[in-house]
């Protein structure tokens, strides 16, 4: 199964804007922060298919996975 993962902000730095992950059973988020080395902590939005997403949900083939950083500013 592949899933489409879109980074953003500092996330990016060292993995990429867009990544395709294969999985060979199930996936869900959490095994993708694993997998690209992103603590929980630092995942402040997660949607799946532009709907709200939890780290344990279970992923489909052709599934979009965006992460997103808590964001600073003032």
């Amino acid at each position: 199964m592949q899933i489409k993962v879109r980074l953003f902000a500092t996330l990016r730095e060292g993995r990429g804007k867009e990544l395709f992950l294969d999985f060979e059973n199930e996936a869900t988020p959490a095994m993708i922060f694993q997998q690209l080395a992103i603590p929980e902590e630092e995942v402040a939005i997660l949607l799946v298919n532009g709907m709200d997403g939890k780290p344990d949900q279970t992923l489909k083939d052709g599934d979009t996975v965006s992460i997103f950083p808590p964001v600073g500013g003032g």
